[in-house]
């Protein structure tokens, strides 16, 4: 076989420029709609003042984890703030979000008809192992070629790279319901939409949101790939300062990103179950002993009144 070389670059430059002749405007729509999304979200983050929107971050993080998580959310955010790095890390966050959502509105379905279909999940394995698998900076020559310099290749290329953990782990967490709770469901007459709603995606959500936390981190990890296609934010700064060799620059932006990964980080992982230390894990407890109180003062009446009925039986 000397000499002989399969031609799988060839045939690959081939299959791209057929899409750029024939679905131009295909990745027109799709560059419109994800620049307004991005540029949008990037502009609301940026139209509020900063302590409003560090306030609202920290009440978010009280919300669901704990009021220590608040405090260190207000001081990362204030470092960044200090770091004259706001208008990046907004940028960068507008970027992740939007990424996160569009792939968790691709990966949720896909899991759960994966679970739901063996055909399915066998077809979607070994794609979803190339994606995994594929060197990320690959994921931004298509992407440069179909959407130009921008925000949106860097997008596109986050949504690719991110989007296999939120698959995976949706159908782990499907295929990992008790069976019998669903066989007690398709007893009692529950459709196969009712099952899925009331019983599968209730009991798999922990685990569903374990692939969004994932997504979320794999998001963040490409945002200096992205600053490579020329998306803006502090993966970019990152870029810049590779290119220039500076280290003080590449070391802020890199705190930058770190601040807001533990940041999404700990209020993903809070989504499924908020903390007891959360501000809505104290409002269930006293909602609890309040519930609870009631039933004590209910059953202490009922005692009450059949001792008296006894008395009066006895007279």
């Amino acid at each position: 076989m000397d000499g002989f070389r399969l031609p799988l670059g060839e045939w690959v430059e081939t299959g791209v420029n057929w899409l750029l002749n024939n679905l131009e405007w295909l990745f027109d729509f799709i560059s419109t709609v994800i620049g307004a999304l991005v540029d949008g979200l990037t502009g609301l983050l940026l139209d509020v003042p900063f302590p409003v929107t560090i306030v609202v971050l920290a009440l978010v993080a009280w919300l669901l984890r704990s009021p220590l998580l608040a405090v260190g959310t207000a001081v990362s955010l204030l470092v960044i703030v200090s770091l004259d790095l706001w208008t990046p890390a907004m940028q960068t966050l507008a970027l992740v979000l939007v990424a996160t959502i569009v792939a968790i509105l691709i990966a949720v379905p896909l899991g759960i008809w994966s679970a739901r279909n063996d055909t399915v999940r066998a077809v979607l394995k070994p794609v979803l192992d190339f994606m995994q698998t594929m060197p990320a900076f690959v994921y931004l020559i298509p992407a440069i070629l179909f959407f130009g310099i921008g925000v949106v290749p860097g997008m596109v290329a986050t949504v690719i790279f991110a989007l296999p953990p939120g698959v995976r782990l949706t159908e782990l967490g499907i295929r990992g319901v008790d069976g019998e709770t669903v066989e007690a469901g398709h007893a009692f007459g529950a459709t196969p939409g009712q099952i899925l709603r009331g019983i599968q995606l209730p009991l798999a959500l922990p685990t569903i949101m374990a692939g969004v936390n994932q997504v979320i981190m794999l998001a963040l990890s490409m945002a200096v790939i992205a600053g490579m296609a020329g998306a803006d934010g502090l993966g970019k700064l990152v870029v810049e300062a590779i290119s220039t060799v500076d280290i003080g620059q590449g070391v802020e932006a890199g705190l930058g990103i770190v601040l807001i990964a533990v940041f999404l980080d700990r209020v993903t992982a809070a989504l499924a179950s908020p903390s007891e230390y959360s501000l809505l894990g104290l409002i269930g407890r006293r909602r609890t002993a309040r519930r609870r109180q009631a039933a004590d003062q209910a059953a202490a009446s009922a005692a009450s009144a059949e001792e008296d009925a006894l008395a009066a039986a006895a007279r």
